[in-house]
């Protein structure tokens, strides 16, 4: 009894860590601080890892299982995670653009909450103007286009994301 109580503890303790570390890094992120808020938002993502039920146990069968989630827990747990890889994409690309790191981080909010609106918007937005991006770039390799017209579709594309992610 008293180490299902001490789990209960140490589990509201990390979700609640891990959701002053995002809120934290939404100030950053909204200062124009992209470097600092990726930091913290892969540290609110450590302070998850080993929570989420749908996942594997690392060591199986090793120890006394962590005590459950309750459905509340578990929501704060997928929103978090949610929030947490949706806005890592959204640095991703105000930053040095990383469009395929961004991308991977947009499918995994998305496989933590499949029916958030937002997010599927971003990730659809993202492979349309990655594909954009992709068929011009081959357009440069086949000489249609020169270099100074790839660095300006990459400024385009940063700032249009940029524009996309202010507006919610």
């Amino acid at each position: 009894m008293i180490v299902k109580a001490l789990g209960d503890k140490v589990m509201e303790k990390r979700l609640q860590e891990a959701q002053l570390y995002k809120e934290e890094r939404n100030q950053c992120y909204q200062e124009g601080k992209c470097r600092d808020a990726v930091c913290g938002y892969h540290r609110a993502l450590q302070q998850l890892r080993g929570l989420d039920p749908s996942l594997p146990s690392p060591i199986p069968n090793l120890g006394p299982q962590g005590p459950a989630l309750t459905p509340e827990q578990e929501n704060v747990l997928h929103t978090t995670q949610t929030d947490c890889y949706n806005n890592l994409a959204a640095c991703l690309l105000q930053m040095e653009p990383n469009y395929d790191q961004a991308q991977h981080y947009l499918m995994a909010a998305v496989n933590r909450q499949p029916k958030d609106a937002s997010v599927r918007r971003y990730l659809q937005l993202m492979q349309s103007e990655l594909s954009s991006y992709h068929r011009k770039e081959k357009q440069l390799y086949l000489g249609i286009l020169d270099v100074t017209v790839t660095k300006k579709l990459n400024i385009e594309f940063s700032q249009r994301f940029r524009e996309i992610y202010k507006k919610d």
